[in-house]
């Protein structure tokens, strides 16, 4: 069973052109007249179309040019549904945060943070840590430094990426500093 579904709301026509060709479809279709009527945790992947867009619902892909070029249209929704499966295979969650691997962007709720490639990888690091991390494994492992020189390197680079993280989410404790290392 496919698990991309097309949610058409409100637009009984297309519904009704989309559902003849059902079978030849790399999606799913729910029809619904109602928001409420649809519970987008019951599902895997999804994308609401309709002729209108509709406050408060990000997947959603909006038809208001007709007459209307049904292949084109399928070609644009299994793209969309494409690059939301890429889009979801590169986020990392991270409590309440979230780490697109892509953009290098963390977001929480709707506000949301550009991070560098050392920045992004030390927040990976750490997220696969089970237990703190010392300063000279991070050196080793996120700067490839295989020295015992004394550097404050990592110390600085955590420190502002606290302060960017708190500027922006106002959050000082997402990096824990503990006696035996960093941790998320």
């Amino acid at each position: 069973m496919n698990n991309q579904t097309l949610v058409i709301y409100d637009f009984k026509v297309l519904y009704e052109i989309l559902s003849e060709i059902e079978n030849y479809l790399n999606f799913n279709l729910i029809k619904i007249n109602k928001l409420k009527e649809f519970n987008p945790n019951s599902l895997e992947n999804y994308l609401i179309i309709s002729d209108r867009k509709k406050k408060d619902v990000v997947e959603q892909i909006i038809v208001n040019k007709f007459p209307i070029d049904i292949k084109k249209l399928i070609e644009n929704i299994n793209i969309k549904f494409l690059k939301k499966k890429y889009s979801q295979q590169s986020e990392i969650n991270l409590g309440n945060y979230k780490l697109n691997l892509n953009s290098r962007r963390i977001h929480k709720n709707e506000i949301s943070l550009n991070l560098t490639e050392r920045e992004a990888n030390i927040i990976i690091f750490l997220n696969n840590s089970n237990k703190p991390v010392k300063i000279s494994k991070l050196q080793t492992e996120v700067w490839g430094h295989n020295s015992k020189l004394e550097t404050h390197t990592v110390e600085t680079h955590i420190y502002r990426l606290r302060k960017k993280i708190n500027n922006i989410f106002k959050d000082n404790n997402f990096i824990k500093s503990l006696k035996t290392g960093y941790t998320l």
